[in-house]
């Protein structure tokens, strides 16, 4: 297998979508990253774990509607040039 400027999107496609289909409530709480973790002070600096579960909460928001459109693409472009 070589290495490609498709592989390179591919595996990038894979780990948007791999951060897209985490649930907050069944997977992440067991982790520490819950919804309770998200809320902080006025003027405070965010924490790490703040900060992930904003940026997992912003690629479900976003990313939404385009992963459907790239996966979509994706498998047509893999099932006509193999």
């Amino acid at each position: 297998m070589a290495f490609t400027l498709y592989s390179l999107i591919q595996t990038a496609i894979l780990c948007i979508n791999a951060i897209a289909v985490l649930h907050e409530e069944r997977f992440l709480s067991k982790f520490g990253f819950g919804v309770e973790q998200g809320v902080g002070g006025f003027g405070d600096d965010p924490g790490v774990k703040a900060q992930v579960l904003s940026l997992i909460r912003s690629v479900r928001t976003v990313m939404r509607v385009p992963l459907i459109l790239v996966n979509s693409a994706s498998i047509v472009l893999l099932l006509l040039f193999g």
